[in-house]
């Protein structure tokens, strides 16, 4: 493999790891955004795009793992099988979370809710991120063949 190909492949495994850095900027201006208030129409309009826009972001992140990513992993390391079931548990746990904040903005809940519902994906999220890399990053660095044939975005979602 050349020194090119060897970069090409490295950085999937740093590919996830920027994504996830966005990932949490995408949740600090969510955060920023309730912390601000939303007593103004414009305010609103921002929390809304902020945190929708977290949602949407993190929901497009864990879909394409699942269904794209994942598959290859299992296929290169399938001793890899109860991380991944773990993985994709956490997916569905956050899932939850991001419907009951969505529901929370769609009430015009206040700032306290909001920030609670933010806590908590956040703590769920930090904890699968790291578990996440820790399992997956060196493993996504080493990988060859199919996973080059694919773009970014359908690896990791439309935030990568």
């Amino acid at each position: 493999m050349s020194g090119r190909d060897r970069e090409r492949v490295a950085a999937w495994g740093q590919e996830l790891r920027a994504v996830h850095r966005r990932l949490r900027d995408a949740l600090q201006f969510a955060r920023e955004a309730v912390e601000d208030g939303a007593a103004t129409e414009s305010l609103a309009k921002n929390l809304a795009l902020f945190c929708w826009g977290f949602c949407t972001a993190l929901n497009g992140h864990h879909s394409s793992e699942d269904s794209k990513l994942f598959p290859l992993v299992l296929r290169e390391a399938p001793d890899l099988a109860s991380t991944i079931g773990k993985l994709v548990q956490d997916h569905n746990m956050i899932a939850y979370l991001i419907v009951d904040l969505e529901k929370a903005l769609s009430a015009k809940s206040e700032r306290d809710v909001l920030l609670r519902h933010l806590d908590g994906i956040e703590a769920v999220m930090e904890t699968h991120f790291r578990f996440e890399e820790k399992q997956l990053v060196v493993l996504l660095d080493g990988m060859a063949g199919p996973i080059d044939d694919l773009d970014k975005t359908q690896l990791f979602g439309p935030i990568a």
